[in-house]
């Protein structure tokens, strides 16, 4: 978790791979990982992205979209893995042959979630995936992705901004600002309100709604 440009979004970014411009080091299931991945570590790590308006192929229907990373991989069995992922994100075979055009932004999520899953990952990296939906709709997503989270033994790295989303999703988290992790803590101490830093006493403050005399008194941390 962060405001706006803290870096969490680029941090996820170079965990996939999408971002080769880091220094440092990191390590994915015991392995340390260099600029470029090997197509081998798709298959235990894969993201979903913020805006599923964008992350889909216009051109392309829901079976191509799914058929994609299964020929990349050569994995066979196609038809039924396309059968049940479509049918465990809640969608079924009817939304197959669809374009993105003909779904809305909850269901263009649930086959970006299966895309992703469909190599039957170890690690999902989640950015921000339900800020760009509408709020009816959130809910049903984040319960989707904790069904999925304990039927398939995953781990989550989540990007959000939203700390109710945090507190519903995860177990522990890291606050960033300025590209550096400033404080690592517990749900548990996010819902009691009970950080150890300044700089996040400060961001639950603001979270809690724009008050301007509160931010008055806010501290500039970079």
């Amino acid at each position: 978790m962060g405001e706006s440009g803290s870096g969490k979004s680029t941090v996820l970014r170079a965990i996939s791979g999408l971002n080769p411009d880091w220094s440092g080091r990191i390590t994915v299931l015991g392995r340390q990982q260099g600029p470029k991945r090997e197509k081998a570590f798709y298959k235990n790590v894969q993201m979903v992205f913020q805006d599923p308006y964008a992350s889909l192929h216009p051109r392309h229907t829901v079976d191509r979209v799914l058929n994609e990373p299964l020929d990349i991989h050569g994995i066979g069995d196609k038809e039924e893995r396309i059968r049940a992922i479509l049918d465990d994100v809640g969608l079924g075979p009817s939304f197959r042959f669809r374009y993105p055009h003909q779904l809305s932004g909850g269901q263009r999520q649930r086959v970006a979630i299966a895309r992703a899953l469909i190599l039957e990952p170890r690690i999902l990296l989640l950015d921000e995936p339900t800020s760009a939906l509408d709020v009816s709709v959130q809910a049903e997503i984040l319960n989707l992705l904790n069904r999925l989270k304990r039927e398939r033994r995953l781990t989550y790295i989540l990007v959000s901004h939203d700390l109710a989303v945090i507190a519903h999703m995860c177990e522990r988290l890291a606050v960033m600002n300025a590209g550096s992790i400033v404080e690592e803590m517990s749900v548990d101490q996010l819902r009691r309100a009970a950080p150890e830093k300044d700089y996040t006493r400060q961001l639950l403050q603001a979270s809690l709604g724009y008050d301007r005399e509160t931010v008055r008194h806010f501290t500039r941390y970079d």
